[in-house]
């Protein structure tokens, strides 16, 4: 028993010996890869020189180009980010400007023109109404005394001529003030829009300034990018030469290896895992043998069954929910009758209550008008009243 206990331990001690030695190998593997400074994957080696400083040096020197061109566009994005951006600050100005000049405009027409006691209806709103009230007649050439106000009536307007004079002045001031306001208000408009028109033509002057300025700029920054992918096309001729060359070696190398490898010999072998034979390496396996294929065919069968039994399970389901379905439906239709007929109950007793209170009401009419409301007054009642001239004036008074 010792014996085997100690052969044990020597296995187990092994197997952990190799394990840890894969993963000081792994370790190194990934400093080795994920070190930029020692990392030669991807890097050409001379056979006899080592690495190739040259094609180091051409891909540092491409790297460069490359960003001086991308520092050159985005400085070139950059100023045209900010002309616009000036552009635009100066549009909104000019806006800003015109709104607060016609706003200044409209507040000035409104102080000066439409004043809240010029308006028609400012005595409803006249807050010293009570203060400028007069008595409801002054004199017989009152003008407030209306048709109703039963302060003078037809026949009696004496004022008629100085009243329609006054009038035509009135109108004649009005329409003269109306133009002169007409005409303050069109040269007002003149001066806005002249204004407006000089500012227009030294803003439009500013940009063409500017843009051509910034097509001259554009025109240097093309010539030197042309400059520089005409250089950048035959390096990348010759780099393509080169690489095409390098490709079909490599491509050569790959078919050979390929042909004697054991993907296309179809080694058996080669798809077990080095985890177990029982794990399979996914891109070199040719496929299940007969066994695993009924183990598969018999799982599918049960899984059909248990789907069977499923759908059975669910049509009883929706036939008994369909069942109390049916029954809820006839409890409801049941209900509903029942409530239709003590509706028509209270209907008829409703119905004979408002009778009893319509012949009640008749009584009650017939009563009044027979024995209450039985003295109506008389023409001879209504002509003892205002007889006298005395009478007369005195109801005409105030």
């Amino acid at each position: 028993m010792s014996g085997l206990g100690l052969g044990r331990e020597a296995q187990e001690a092994a197997a952990a010996a190799a394990l840890e030695r894969r993963r000081q190998r792994e370790l190194q593997r990934q400093s080795r890869i994920f070190n930029a400074r020692l990392r030669t994957i991807g890097v050409r080696v001379k056979p006899k020189h080592g690495v190739d400083k040259d094609a180091l040096d051409a891909q540092v020197k491409d790297r460069k180009i490359q960003e001086a061109a991308e520092k050159a566009r985005n400085e070139e994005l950059a100023n045209e980010i900010k002309q616009n951006d000036k552009i635009m600050c100066m549009l909104e100005e000019r806006q800003k400007y015109d709104i607060r000049n016609i706003n200044k405009a409209f507040s000035d027409f409104r102080k000066n023109f439409q004043k809240p006691e010029t308006r028609r209806e400012f005595d409803l709103s006249d807050p010293q109404a009570l203060k400028k009230d007069r008595p409801a007649r002054l004199s017989d050439s009152d003008p407030r005394c209306t048709v109703s106000g039963l302060q003078k009536f037809m026949g009696e307007d004496l004022n008629y001529s100085l009243r329609m004079k006054f009038q035509k002045e009135q109108l004649r001031e009005w329409s003269l003030q109306q133009q002169r306001d007409w005409k303050n208000v069109l040269a007002d408009k003149k001066f806005l829009d002249d204004l407006h028109d000089k500012n227009r033509i030294e803003l439009d002057r500013k940009t063409m300034e500017q843009q051509q300025t910034e097509e001259e700029t554009r025109r240097a920054v093309c010539a030197v990018t042309k400059e520089f992918n005409r250089s950048q096309a035959a390096e990348l001729a010759e780099r393509k030469k080169l690489e095409k060359h390098q490709k079909m070696k490599d491509d050569m190398d790959e078919i050979s290896s390929l042909l004697q490898g054991d993907l296309l010999s179809e080694n058996p072998e080669q798809a077990i895992s080095s985890f177990g034979r029982h794990r399979v390496i996914t891109d070199r396996w040719k496929g299940m043998n007969q066994d695993q294929l009924m183990a598969i065919r018999s799982s599918q069968q049960q899984q059909v069954l248990e789907k069977l039994r499923l759908k059975e399970e669910e049509r009883r389901r929706d036939a008994e929910w369909d069942r109390q379905s049916i029954q809820a439906a006839r409890a409801q239709l049941i209900l509903g009758r029942h409530q239709q007929r003590q509706s028509r109950e209270r209907c008829r007793a409703l119905d004979s209550v408002n009778a009893e209170l319509s012949q009640e009401q008749k009584s009650k009419n017939i009563y009044l008008k027979e024995e209450e409301y039985s003295n109506v007054p008389t023409s001879q009642y209504f002509a003892q009243f205002n007889t006298t001239s005395r009478e007369a004036n005195q109801s005409r008074r105030p």
